[in-house]
């Protein structure tokens, strides 16, 4: 009888560990939750279904003709119809939502389109088709989004690519574009990327940083916005350095709006992203190669073809190739005032990479020269850097002296000193002037620029 008893306990467990309800009861799985999982799977099965049919019944520009509300009723009535095929009891807010999913998948850009829409997101980040990360107050979260497929992404990819006439395929698997707002995007795809296609959105602001905006936040003092204020004024040429996502096209922008409206300003980017406020301004925009590998536009070939379009100042988004060169030697050959940014970790490390950036060119210049080139173009250095719990902080604005030796000679003129960390997580510290006088203060006075006789004086 006990044999019998065991026998029966053991052939109990192994139905418990067969049986689906008891395996989700010992792994602690809600019922609930599994139900609204299985919910969510038949709702992306009836979005597809809506999708196909509309694209079945409508020529895609009959969709895209109609307006967002004759569409959005169109849809409705539509979902309404497979809901009611299928026999599914769907609640109004889920039906909503798959309106709204469905609408994005005809005239915005899928899955991403709700963080496009989202003014606090500032980043987002696909890595294949399963996983959807956004970056929010300078802070990653991995979201509840994604995308049906691999196929799925490269719609999307296909949409994003196709409005400013780039492609992406296997032969050419990485291209940088961008979106109607002026977000930048990069995409790399497979057989590059192993996981799938991978996609990077960087947003920017539709209503973007001026200097007080920066001050608000706490990414430059007031001290530091007059000085770099009348450095623009005073056309000093100006370099702003940093790592990737430090906000260095913000800053860029933001100085820029200091430039009096009647000059003539040539921009020059891989993608457009400035947004500069002046009426005479000149955008160029290189170009990748075509399917035979011809028609390349490079960065370099437009820094040269500005210098015959009769420019006050030359703004050159980045600086990461051989345009270095051809951007120092304008900015020493009277195009004062131009500025341009650079990836860097440090004012000193800007001076290397800038000489190693020039070394790009392939003339056999020495040294010496290259440094005295940089020495002699660039004025102001501007380092912004992303801190640990997501803010943007300028954390110094330097100035370079001229040459010692072979060596080129920075001087800070404000910092950023941080003093701590609170218990949430916030980096405390403040901007100080260092107390030295600027080498180029003269040249400001000269230009009938005044500046407070305590600008840099360090407040103890």
């Amino acid at each position: 009888m006990s044999d019998h008893l065991t026998h029966l306990e053991s052939f109990g467990g192994k139905l418990q560990e067969e049986d689906p309800f008891w395996r989700r009861v010992r792994s602690g799985r809600d019922l609930a939750a599994e139900r609204e999982e299985l919910d969510g799977v038949e709702l992306k099965r009836t979005k597809r279904r809506v999708h196909r049919r509309l694209l079945n019944d409508y020529e895609t520009s009959e969709l895209t003709g109609l307006s967002r509300a004759k569409l959005q009723d169109l849809v409705e009535q539509v979902t309404t119809s497979e809901v009611e095929a299928e026999d599914l009891a769907v609640s109004t807010q889920a039906r909503a939502r798959l309106v709204a999913q469905v609408l994005d998948e005809l005239i915005g850009f899928g899955p991403l389109q709700p963080f496009l829409d989202d003014p606090n997101v500032t980043e987002i980040m696909v890595n294949g088709h399963d996983q959807i990360y956004i970056e929010r107050a300078g802070k990653i979260f991995y979201t509840d989004r994604a995308f049906d497929d691999n196929a799925h992404v490269m719609q999307v990819v296909e949409r994003i690519v196709a409005g400013i006439g780039r492609r992406v395929d296997e032969a050419s698997p990485m291209v940088d574009a961008r979106l109607p707002d002026g977000s930048r995007v990069n995409v790399i795809i497979p057989p590059i990327s192993i996981k799938g296609p991978m996609v990077t959105v960087r947003k920017f602001p539709q209503q973007a940083y001026d200097s007080d905006a920066l001050v608000r936040i706490g990414t430059m003092s007031e001290e530091m916005r007059l000085y770099l204020q009348a450095c623009v004024q005073a056309r000093l040429n100006i370099l702003i350095t940093g790592g990737t996502g430090s906000g260095k096209t913000t800053t860029l922008n933001a100085l820029s709006n200091f430039i009096p409206d009647d000059q003539r300003i040539v921009t020059i980017e891989d993608s457009a992203e400035l947004q500069l406020q002046q009426r005479h301004v000149v955008t160029l925009e290189g170009r990748p190669p075509n399917l035979e590998n011809k028609g390349e536009v490079t960065i370099r070939m437009l820094v040269r073809n500005s210098l015959r379009m009769r420019p006050d100042r030359i703004i050159v988004g980045e600086v990461r190739g051989d345009e270095t060169l051809d951007m120092l030697q304008a900015m020493n050959t009277g195009h004062d005032g131009s500025m341009s940014t650079l990836h860097s970790n440090s004012p000193r490390d800007a001076t290397v990479r800038l000489e190693t950036l020039v070394l790009m060119a392939g003339l056999d210049l020495p040294s010496r020269a290259i440094r005295e080139q940089i020495a002699s173009a660039i004025n102001i250095v501007v380092h912004q850097a992303r801190l640990q719990d997501g803010r943007r902080r300028i954390t110094h604005i330097s100035e370079i002296q001229g040459m010692e030796g072979n060596v080129v000679v920075i001087q800070d003129l404000f910092k950023w000193e941080q003093s701590g960390i609170d218990p949430d997580g916030n980096v405390l510290g403040a901007h100080h002037p260092t107390g030295l006088r600027p080498r180029f203060l003269d040249r400001i006075l000269d230009r009938g620029i005044q500046l407070p006789a305590t600008l840099f004086v360090r407040k103890l």
